[in-house]
């Protein structure tokens, strides 16, 4: 990601902090996503990462949210603002971080997603995966496409939206996110 973008992405996510009353610095990291399918390196990705050394426990957990919910549409605003009036070779993902939540979510996904695919090829039959937001979702569905003899799509609604993991050999019955 060019350092123009980095530094927009900084510069938003620190004003969109104050104004929500939380005055603490952004800084950025330019990597890969450290979690499931890492190997597949994004050029255009920043890490945007919330200072949180004069947060309060409670701004911390606030920010993050219910299950990272706010983390979420915070990295979702970003994403989405930061994009807007960029062709598509300009864009770049943006991933906000604070407090390592991504990081430990992500351990958390990947003991999910081994446990899911060796119960599935064990037992032969689907695992529902609960609790993961539409971008986790996509990600293991990404990741689990490598593998050929098992499928994965969606069942429910929002929030009730889970992963369903199972062998290929039936034809899903709703493949969206």
């Amino acid at each position: 990601m060019s350092d123009i973008n980095t530094q927009r992405g900084e510069k938003w996510l620190k004003q969109l902090l104050q104004l929500s009353g939380v005055s603490t610095d952004v800084h950025s990291k330019s990597e890969s996503d450290p979690g499931i399918g890492a190997d597949s390196q994004e050029q255009n990705s920043c890490w945007l990462i919330i200072d949180d050394t004069q947060l309060m426990p409670e701004q911390i957990r606030t920010l993050i949210g219910a299950n990272g919910s706010v983390l979420d549409a915070i990295q979702y605003l970003a994403n989405s603002v930061l994009n807007v009036y960029h062709t598509e070779e300009d864009q770049g993902s943006y991933t906000i971080e604070l407090n390592n939540y991504r990081l430990r979510r992500q351990a958390e996904i990947t003991t999910l997603v081994r446990t899911a695919v060796q119960e599935v090829r064990f037992s032969g039959r689907e695992v529902e995966m609960k609790s993961l937001s539409s971008f986790e979702r996509r990600q293991v569905h990404s990741f689990l496409k490598e593998f050929p003899d098992l499928q994965t799509f969606s069942r429910g609604k929002e929030p009730h939206r889970n992963l369903v993991v199972r062998p290929a050999t039936e034809p899903p019955t709703d493949p969206g996110y």
